[in-house]
């Protein structure tokens, strides 16, 4: 649970407990399977405890399944265009992970970073979609969602027109017949490449993170096995020998439990912070494909606007009486274009607003995440020292 704070410049930060300025804290708790088969679900509690004037009391209280954090997920990145909308985690497709104790417990950490998230950024808090997923009974929810429209509510007749459409697009740049317009600007370039790279490199670490989380799973494991057979084996023997085995395997067995816990702790502390900035970096991947969308959008319009002028001026010189339906046109164009270069250059603005914040943030939890990790391994570290080190003056004894 993270609690967001509005002060007076609309900037939000995380006090440890809500004073008598405006707040806004959000909890999601209490997973619980419902349904059964392929209709089965998880539902979350979601906890709103605020003192901001447009909310309906200081706390409430909804169920939310994980298609309503997607509805609201939506309807920021329809909405605020130029915002890194926080990401949500992947929906997982295997049937045996879906319900899983593990994967239940980290989605919902990863849900409730990502509506903490929002109630933590200036503009993404005053969303009336926040207060609708926030406020709103089950019943409204499941009508707004089944309302949604967009490329995946389209008929099958209408998406095979967009995929054609597409293909033929496609075709025209490869064969050289039209040349995608884009951004010829040095420091868009730059923030481009960095992106692209930076998901290569945490895509890749966070690939090894899992590894190592499966590392210590299985020298765990491999532990736990090792102390019951040693065990065993001690209980053959006699005397000083028997009883050596036996401190032996149960050192063995009790250092299994600490990999298994370290394990969870590189899990939870690590790869998933690292997995987490990964599906970040595609959020701003999107954002930049809406901004490669606004840039085009306001070219052509102004392409058009100058086939317009030279048609307008042609029925000008011949007096025709198009002239007026002509100017019309012209105006309406004129109009649409001015609004497109100011969407397109608040979208600018606020993505050069996001890098900033988005380098701070990533700055400090990185930090974290590496803090935990190194700190995790030199705890583990210590403790199997510590253990087997216990155990020589025993094994000495037995050995001379």
């Amino acid at each position: 649970m993270i609690t967001a704070q509005r002060s007076s410049s609309g900037s939000s930060h995380s006090p440890r407990s809500p004073s008598s300025q405006p707040y806004l804290s959000i909890s999601v708790t209490d997973p619980v399977k419902l349904g059964n088969g392929v209709q089965a679900y998880i539902s979350y509690r979601v906890i709103t405890k605020t003192n901001f004037p447009e909310y309906q009391g200081p706390e409430k209280i909804v169920i939310r399944r994980y298609s309503d954090f997607v509805w609201l997920r939506d309807r920021l990145f329809e909405k605020y265009k130029g915002v890194f909308i926080p990401p949500l985690p992947e929906k997982s497709a295997v049937e045996k992970f879906r319900f899983s104790a593990e994967f239940i417990e980290l989605r919902r950490q990863a849900l409730d970073v990502f509506v903490n998230r929002i109630a933590l950024h200036h503009e993404l808090q005053q969303s009336e979609d926040l207060r609708t997923f926030l406020q709103a009974d089950e019943e409204t929810m499941e009508r707004l969602r089944s309302q949604e429209t967009g490329i995946f509510k389209k008929k099958p007749a209408d998406l095979m027109q967009i995929f054609k459409e597409v293909q033929t697009k496609v075709s025209d740049v490869v064969l050289g017949k039209e040349k995608p317009v884009e951004e010829s600007n040095p420091e868009y370039e730059k923030l481009k490449n960095y992106i692209f790279e930076l998901e290569n490199h945490l895509s890749e670490a966070q690939k090894h993170a899992y590894r190592l989380v499966k590392r210590h799973r299985e020298l765990g494991q491999s532990l736990s096995d090792f102390g019951k057979a040693v065990k065993l084996l001690g209980a053959c023997e006699g005397d000083a020998l028997g009883k050596a085995f036996s401190d032996l395997g149960a050192k063995a067995e009790t250092l299994s439990v600490r990999l298994q816990k370290e394990a969870h702790q590189l899990l939870m502390n690590f790869e998933e912070p690292l997995k987490d900035y990964v599906r970040a970096v595609q959020s701003i991947k999107a954002t930049i494909a809406e901004r490669a969308n606004a840039f085009r959008h306001q070219c052509e319009l102004a392409e058009t606007i100058k086939l317009k002028e030279i048609n307008l001026d042609k029925l000008m010189l011949t007096r025709s009486d198009k002239v007026g339906e002509a100017e019309l046109e012209y105006r309406e164009l004129k109009l649409e274009s001015e609004e497109a270069t100011r969407r397109f250059e608040n979208i600018v603005r606020l993505m050069n607003e996001e890098m900033v914040r988005f380098q701070d943030q990533k700055t400090l939890d990185m930090g974290i995440a590496f803090h935990e990790f190194a700190k995790g391994q030199a705890r583990l570290a210590n403790n199997i020292a510590d253990a087997w080190r216990s155990l020589l003056p025993k094994l000495e004894a037995c050995s001379s």
